[in-house]
């Protein structure tokens, strides 16, 4: 007899709303997922909530307070000097957005009788799956059925690989502790745009680098261009049909190179979409 009707490997937006649900149906269900806090406690969530969607957008909307003090404030009458912002504050109010959703998550978790397990999980033969933890010690378990909710990773590219202290995916990115004077961003899309934006308000000088020759192809046309128009009113500096062909650490600056022109900046995020 299988130790649980329904196994689910990955805690992230998939996963646990399928682990939660399974248990709802009546099965009795396990997640597996192997995402620590800084506390070494397991996080759930998966990247949308501890490195993604929910990160990001605290950062967005801190830095969206800071830019209406510094540039739109005056407008409405309200008269304010000397605005600064502190970095590390804003990255520990993010920081709690976080703890906050993934321990709603926890709080499911419980009240639907879902059992919790921190740690990788490896395929084995007849059902099985063998679960190794922080702490490196491995635990086997059975089900009936197997959910396989592992989410993705960022894309790398091979001319730009990251270093999480110049080179930076957008878990990286997320963590930036001091604002950079000259920000680079290879990608345009979401995952670019939002954290140029978010720099950007800050102070930064973003230069976003898109190969394409389209600014958000996927989008409605209409919708693109008047998204383009807003952020180079912010200040973002758009680039199209960019071809990256190096990027070279040296001296605490990234030099980029790119169709035939060349850039120096602080930090250089890679944003080029996500990978299974």
């Amino acid at each position: 007899m299988a130790d649980y009707n329904v196994i689910v490997i990955g805690a992230g937006p998939a996963g646990y709303v399928a682990a939660i649900r399974s248990a709802q149906l009546g099965m009795k269900t396990v997640c597996i997922d192997k995402w620590i806090d800084s506390e070494g406690k397991a996080s759930l969530g998966g990247t949308c909530l501890n490195v993604g969607c929910i990160p990001s957008k605290a950062l967005l909307d801190s830095s969206h307070h800071y830019y209406f003090m510094q540039k739109q404030a005056n407008i409405h009458g309200i008269q304010c000097d000397n605005v600064t912002m502190d970095i590390a504050t804003m990255q520990a109010r993010k920081s709690n957005v976080v703890k906050t959703l993934t321990q709603g998550i926890a709080g499911l978790f419980k009240k639907n009788k879902v059992t919790s397990i921190t740690g990788t999980a490896k395929l084995a033969t007849n059902k099985q799956v063998i679960i190794t933890k922080p702490d490196g010690t491995e635990q086997t378990i059975s089900g009936d059925n197997i959910i396989i909710a592992t989410g993705s990773t960022p894309a790398q590219i091979p001319v730009a690989q990251f270093d999480n202290e110049f080179i930076l995916d957008s878990t990286g990115a997320l963590a930036i502790n001091k604002v950079p004077e000259r920000l680079g961003v290879i990608g345009a899309g979401a995952i670019g745009l939002e954290l140029g934006s978010v720099w950007n308000r800050l102070g930064s000088q973003v230069t976003i680098l898109e190969a394409l020759p389209d600014f958000l192809p996927m989008a409605d046309r209409k919708i693109a261009t008047l998204a383009q128009r807003e952020l180079k009113k912010q200040g973002l500096n758009i680039n199209l049909n960019a071809q990256l062909t190096s990027a070279t650490v040296a001296n605490d600056k990234v030099t980029i190179a790119y169709s035939d022109q060349q850039l120096v900046v602080d930090k250089l995020i890679v944003a080029v979409g996500r990978k299974p």
